[in-house]
C-alpha cells in the first residue's frame, strides 16, 4: 500500500451508543472529500489548520443525516502529518455507518487496525517506541500502567536509547576511522580509552535491564494464587478484598472447585487473583480437577498467597509441594484467623483476619514490596516495559560484550567495529530508524481500528 496516496476513515469512538461519535478522514483528499458531503456557511477547502466548522452532512439526494462539528488538521500539523478531517456527530450506530458509507463511495478506504498510528510514525510525527505506547495507553488499566504508557509516549525511552546510541556512533566512528588510516598507522582512540567507553555503556545497558521486572509489572499486572488447605480462608480473603461476595465461603471442605480469577487495583497496581481449590488428597473427582487447577495456578503465578489459620496445623508437605511448583521467593506466607482467640505458633511473614480486616493494609505492602522488588524507579526516569524493547537492548548488549572480548584479546579493528555497528542498529530498531515490514505489521496489528 502507498499510503501517500490513500486517504482512509474510521470511527475513533468506541461502538456502541453515545452523545456523540467522531470519524476520523486522513490523506491527502480528505479535506476535499469532506467538503463534498458538508453543508456549513463556508467551504472546508478555505478553513486554516485547527478550525471547527458547524454545520450538515447532506447525502447526493440533499437528504440530511445529522448536524456536525468538523475538525480541520492541515499537513503537516495533525496527528498522521497529513491532511486530516474529525467528522463529530451524533453517537447513533446507524448515522455513523451512514457517514461512512458516504465516504466509501467518494473513494475513501476503510483504515487497517492502527493505520492512523502508522503514518503518524511513517510520517516523522513518533517515533517507533512512542507509536506502541499509544496503544498500551489506551490499554492500561491501571494507574501505574497509565503513568508508564504516557512516559513512554512523553519520549523517555527513546531519549535514553537515543544517548547511548550517540555514545555508540562517537565510539565506533573513531574505529572506523583507524581503519580507514590503518596504513598510516594512526590511532584516533586509546585502547583503553576505548574498553573504557564500551564498558561505560554496557553498563548503562545493565541499568536499562534492571528495570524490565518493574516494568512489566506496571504494565500488565501481578497474577496472585491464593492456595491452602480447605477451610483456610482463601475465599473470605478473595472476598474482602474485593469488597464483595464472589466466592461462596463455607465451613464443608473443598467448597471451591474450581479457579476463581478477580481483578483488583491496590496502589495503582493491578492485581489478578486467583483463588484455588483447596489442596488436598481426595476422591472426588471434581474436586481432583480443581487441585490439579491449582497445581497449575501456583506454577504459572508471578506471588503466591500461602494461606494457614490460627486453628488449622500448617502442612509441611503442602508447603514443600508448593515450593517445588515455584520459586520460593514467590511464596508470602499468611496466617488468617487472627481475631479468633487462639495460642498459634505459626509463623508467617503477615498475619491477618479476612474477617474484620487486621493486618490486610500489611498485606498489600507486602504485596507491592515483592511485586516490584526492592528497587526504585523514579516516575521521570527510563523503564523498560516491552518485550520487543527488552529484547533489542539484550542484542546490543551482547554485541558491545563481543567488541570488549575482542578488545581485551587485541582483535582486529574490523571485528570492533562490526560489533559496535551492530549493536547500534539494535538500539536503533527500539525507536524504528532501522525496522523492517514484518515488525511494523506485527506492531501495528495489535492496534484497534480508529487508532
Amino acid at each position: 500500500m502507498n499510503f501517500k496516496e490513500d486517504t482512509i476513515t474510521a470511527i475513533i469512538t468506541p461502538p456502541g451508543v453515545g452523545a456523540i461519535s467522531v470519524i476520523r478522514v486522513s490523506g491527502k483528499d480528505s479535506i476535499s472529500a469532506v467538503d463534498r458531503i458538508f453543508s456549513g456557511t463556508s467551504s472546508l477547502s478555505k478553513a486554516p489548520t485547527h478550525s471547527l466548522k458547524y454545520g450538515k452532512i447532506v447525502t447526493a439526494e440533499g437528504e440530511i443525516l445529522d448536524d456536525v462539528v468538523v475538525s480541520v488538521f492541515r499537513s503537516p500539523h495533525s496527528y498522521t502529518g497529513e491532511d486530516s478531517v474529525e467528522i463529530s456527530c451524533h453517537g447513533n450506530p446507524n448515522i455513523t455507518r451512514r457517514i461512512t458509507e458516504l465516504l466509501y463511495d467518494l473513494g475513501i478506504k476503510n483504515a487497517e487496525p492502527g493505520e492512523f498510528t502508522k503514518r503518524a510514525f511513517l510520517n516523522g510525527k513518533l517515533d517507533l517506541s512512542q507509536a506502541e505506547a499509544v496503544m498500551e495507553l489506551i490499554s492500561a488499566r491501571s494507574d501505574a500502567s497509565l503513568k508508564g504508557a504516557r512516559n513512554q509516549l512523553d519520549g523517555l525511552i527513546s531519549s535514553k536509547v537515543n544517548s547511548l546510541r550517540y555514545m555508540l556512533v562517537n565510539t565506533s566512528s573513531l574505529v572506523e576511522l583507524e581503519l580507514d588510516f590503518a596504513e598510516e598507522d594512526i590511532e584516533f582512540v586509546d585502547h583503553s580509552e576505548l574498553i573504557k567507553r564500551i564498558t561505560n555503556i554496557i553498563h548503562e545497558l545493565d541499568n536499562l535491564l534492571s528495570t524490565y521486572a518493574f516494568g512489566r509489572v506496571v504494565r500488565d499486572g501481578v497474577n496472585v494464587a491464593l492456595v491452602g488447605q480447605p477451610n483456610v480462608g482463601k475465599s473470605s480473603l478473595l472476598n474482602y478484598l474485593l469488597k464483595e461476595y464472589r466466592a461462596i465461603v463455607s465451613s464443608i471442605p473443598g467448597t471451591t472447585r474450581d479457579i476463581i480469577r478477580e481483578e483488583v487495583v491496590i496502589d495503582g497496581v493491578l492485581y489478578r487473583l486467583f483463588d484455588t481449590a483447596g489442596i488436598r488428597e481426595t476422591q472426588d473427582e471434581i474436586e481432583i480437577e480443581g487441585v490439579r487447577r491449582s497445581r497449575e495456578a501456583v506454577t504459572n503465578a508471578d506471588l503466591i498467597l500461602f494461606i494457614n489459620d490460627v486453628v488449622q496445623n500448617i502442612s509441611v508437605d503442602l508447603y514443600e509441594e508448593i515450593s517445588k511448583l515455584t520459586d520460593e521467593k514467590k511464596i508470602i506466607v499468611v496466617l488468617n484467623k487472627v481475631d479468633i482467640k487462639h495460642s498459634s505458633l505459626l509463623k508467617a511473614d503477615v498475619a491477618i483476619s479476612a474477617k474484620t480486616g487486621e493486618g490486610i493494609n500489611a498485606l498489600f505492602d507486602l504485596l507491592k514490596e515483592k511485586a516490584l522488588g526492592s528497587e526504585s524507579y523514579s516516575e521521570k526516569g527510563a523503564v523498560v516495559s516491552n518485550l520487543r524493547h527488552y529484547n533489542c537492548l539484550k542484542r546490543a548488549k551482547t554485541n558491545l560484550e563481543a567488541a570488549l572480548d575482542s578488545c581485551n584479546n587485541n582483535l582486529s579493528g574490523e571485528f570492533i567495529a562490526v560489533d559496535l555497528r551492530n549493536a547500534e542498529n539494535s538500539l536503533a530498531e527500539i525507536t524504528g530508524e532501522i525496522t523492517t515490514d514484518d515488525i511494523l505489521n506485527n506492531i501495528f496489528m495489535h492496534f484497534c481500528i480508529g487508532k
